[in-house]
């Protein structure tokens, strides 16, 4: 088959289900394929690495938006999504995500070990309760979606009474990476549109009462007066890192559930996770008249760098389709890289290195479902039992 060809199939159920067959046919086409009409596929380790640290290559932002989404202004989401640290450019990029990386230091992240292993006790006792008639237990929502949110919450400063609503409203938001259904963009906007108005009422009170939380630090640096963060950027922001928090992490942790291994360090099985399974399969830039592992692009080109394939890139790991949290090749592609590598990168590595260990009495207790969709890669439901 064609690229083309290849292509189609991954696009339909069954290729979303598992595509790692179809990436192990691009790979035989090359490292960069030249769909034509301006559209550039990167499958390659290297050269999705070169793309991704790559200056050159740009996000689609605002400057886009009037061109690519006409009309883009009439939808809550777009325009939060105008203030997002993954759709925007230097410098402007540079000067938000600097602000908002305070919270996500080396030391900051280490220090949430101990309450990050005290909620995961939590929620294995509470699963364990629900299991003790024998019954199933939900892996995803029990835990896999619990875990990250509770996490990502404390470190915002979202009270805990109002967490749970969260899931459904951060679900229909996370649509917008992946819109081929318009009929669906009513709810991400609804949704955009209700955290937006929740984290504006709530940053109202810690502006009354500062606390000691990522929101109240923020607030202080948007009141400062001197254009460092505006409180739309602050908001729309926010929006992100909620969803952005705990849904990559949730499908980390459903994936690594099904081939977890307790013989090895847990930093590595998690390495292995990501590489083997990646919750982001993909990302894009645009580039304009430049040169790609030697395919020419003129003008204006959008290239898709798919992460997933480039995990599975034989050229970089040995046998790339078995999973071996010991191999010596390591660098998964999951987090991206460059200037808008993932900014809860390390967080979510410690999530899964504290939970992956606690898992060794779980066991499959029904057919998973893994939902549709390519780009974020992941279960909807995990049956377990507790043995």
């Amino acid at each position: 088959m064609d690229a083309v060809q290849i292509l189609t199939s991954l696009g339909t159920p069954e290729g979303r289900a598992d595509p790692y067959p179809h990436y192990a046919a691009l790979h035989e086409i090359g490292e960069v394929i030249d769909l034509g009409s301006g559209e550039v596929l990167v499958v390659g380790y290297d050269a999705i690495s070169a793309v991704l640290r790559d200056p050159g290559f740009a996000v689609s932002d605002e400057s886009n938006f009037d061109r690519d989404l006409p009309g883009w202004r009439e939808n809550p989401v777009f325009v939060q999504g105008a203030d997002w640290i993954l759709n925007l450019n230097p410098p402007r990029h540079l000067r938000i995500r600097s602000l908002i990386a305070r919270a996500f230091t080396a030391r900051r992240i280490a220090g949430l070990e101990p309450a990050i292993a005290a909620i995961a006790d939590d929620l294995i006792d509470a699963m364990a309760d629900k299991a003790s008639d024998g019954s199933a237990v939900e892996f995803m929502h029990d835990f896999a979606y619990l875990l990250p949110v509770t996490v990502i919450c404390e470190l915002i400063g979202i009270p805990e009474p109002d967490r749970e609503g969260f899931r459904p409203l951060a679900r229909d938001l996370a649509g917008v990476f992946e819109l081929n259904d318009l009929q669906r963009l009513p709810a991400i906007n609804a949704a955009a549109a209700e955290l937006l108005a929740y984290f504006a009422e709530l940053a109202g009170q810690r502006r009354a009462e500062p606390r000691d939380d990522l929101l109240s630090d923020l607030l202080a640096v948007a009141g400062s007066g001197d254009g460092r963060l505006a409180d739309a950027e602050l908001l729309h922001n926010l929006t992100l890192l909620l969803v952005a928090g705990f849904e990559t992490t949730t499908n980390l942790l459903g994936s690594g559930l099904g081939v977890r291994d307790g013989s090895v360090p847990p930093a590595a099985f998690v390495e292995e996770v990501l590489r083997f399974d990646s919750p982001v399969q993909l990302t894009s830039r645009t580039g304009y008249d430049t040169k790609l592992a030697g395919v020419p692009m003129s003008g204006r080109t959008n290239v898709v760098t798919v992460l997933g394939a480039g995990n599975r890139d034989p050229r970089r790991f040995t046998e790339p389709d078995r999973f071996d949290p010991l191999r010596a090749e390591g660098g998964p592609l999951s987090f991206g890289g460059g200037a808008l590598f993932c900014i809860g990168a390390a967080l979510a590595r410690l999530e899964g290195a504290v939970a992956f260990p606690r898992f060794p009495a779980l066991a499959a207790a029904g057919e998973p479902t893994r939902r549709d969709a390519l780009l974020l890669r992941g279960f909807d439901t995990l049956p377990v039992s507790l043995q």
